[in-house]
């Protein structure tokens, strides 16, 4: 073998060993398949808008007078978005490539779904791609004569000062004011209403993260990012944007403390208060791991003297196969509370 052949060999195969292990047919093919298997899993659930395939709906849900809601951002992160689509919570949501924003006619088509003639009500996280085009398709729908207002999720504490919120990226607290806004709008309330509820409950929501190891792509099948063996990283985003500080792999109740300090720093609670509880999966944290860390959330709370109306564990904002996990706490009070309570049934997830 020529010493060329043998150095092309040898990048051939280091590439190959490089490649993350997926289950998938071809990458570029990844979120198409996704979605048929979800529309054949959860058929009574959900559709997809006629030509429109990346616009998904509930079929239980939009109604004549009612807000219509609808959620959209990039896949790879499901549940979140398709997974809250639902009775009770949001009416459509708007499906891009992985980690990438939906274009603009998807988002439209749902906003025409899910008009019932009360307004719509567009909720994704604040992503300059996300802001463009959502904001494109709120103006396509005016010229339908759809009104359309918009809240931006900005629960990642991590990702800007407080004296620069708006600047804040949107991850799992989604959930929390995708259910308020959903809520509220099952009750028939308002465009007004359903958005101060979504922008009250964007306001009393924070969540911080912490990433062990990387995701990849299915196109590329290459990690996002590196990070050490023994290393973690708290406060990275879930494309893998920067966090606030990368050290030496911690105990559970250390990381968990970390991530609680600054959390409760900015929630600012008193004696008394109440909240509900999210402790998300990155990807491929297991169960075991997500519980050892929502006992310490639930000590912590319990020492100041802060009760815990719910509590939800698992995976709800995920980003692929990344490793690590999230804390969310959502500050309640009565009205939050009532819309937290309110039933909901969705594809992924089901409440009351």
């Amino acid at each position: 073998m020529t010493s060329s052949r043998a150095e092309n060999r040898f990048e051939e195969e280091k590439q190959l060993v490089t490649q993350t292990k997926k289950i998938i047919n071809e990458g570029k093919n990844a979120v198409d398949e996704m979605l048929a298997g979800i529309l054949a899993a959860h058929p009574k659930h959900l559709a997809s808008v006629e030509g429109s395939p990346r616009s998904v709906i509930a079929r239980d849900g939009p109604r004549p007078g009612k807000v219509g809601i609808v959620v959209g951002g990039g896949s790879g992160h499901e549940p979140t978005f398709l997974g809250f689509v639902g009775k009770g919570l949001a009416d459509a949501a708007a499906v891009g490539n992985v980690f990438a924003s939906p274009p603009p006619d998807p988002i439209l088509e749902c906003a025409k779904a899910v008009n019932g003639g009360a307004g719509v009500l567009f909720m994704y996280g604040n992503y300059a791609g996300d802001v463009m085009n959502f904001d494109m398709a709120a103006e396509m729908a005016a010229m339908d004569d759809i009104e359309v207002r918009t809240v931006l999720t900005t629960d990642d504490v991590a990702s800007a000062p407080r004296d620069q919120i708006e600047k804040r990226r949107g991850v799992a607290g989604n959930f929390f004011v995708f259910k308020a806004a959903g809520a509220a709008a099952d009750m028939m309330l308002s465009l007004d209403e359903c958005e101060r509820i979504a922008r009250k409950a964007n306001d009393r929501t924070f969540t911080m993260g912490v990433a062990l190891g990387p995701c990849s792509l299915p196109q590329t099948r290459k990690p996002n990012f590196e990070i050490g063996e023994d290393e973690m990283e708290i406060g990275m985003g879930i494309h893998g944007e920067p966090g606030v500080e990368r050290g030496k792999l911690q105990t559970a109740d250390a990381i968990t403390d970390a991530m609680l300090d600054r959390i409760l720093e900015e929630m600012q609670p008193t004696k008394g208060d109440r909240v509900a509880v999210l402790v998300n999966s990155l990807g491929s944290t297991p169960l075991m791991e997500l519980y050892i860390m929502n006992r310490r959330v639930a000590e912590r709370l319990a020492d100041i003297g802060v009760s815990v109306h719910a509590t939800w564990v698992g995976h709800y904002c995920t980003s692929l196969e990344m490793a690590g996990a999230s804390v969310t706490l959502f500050h309640l009070d009565d009205e939050l509370q009532t819309m937290l309570d309110h039933p909901c049934d969705c594809a992924m997830f089901r409440a009351g």
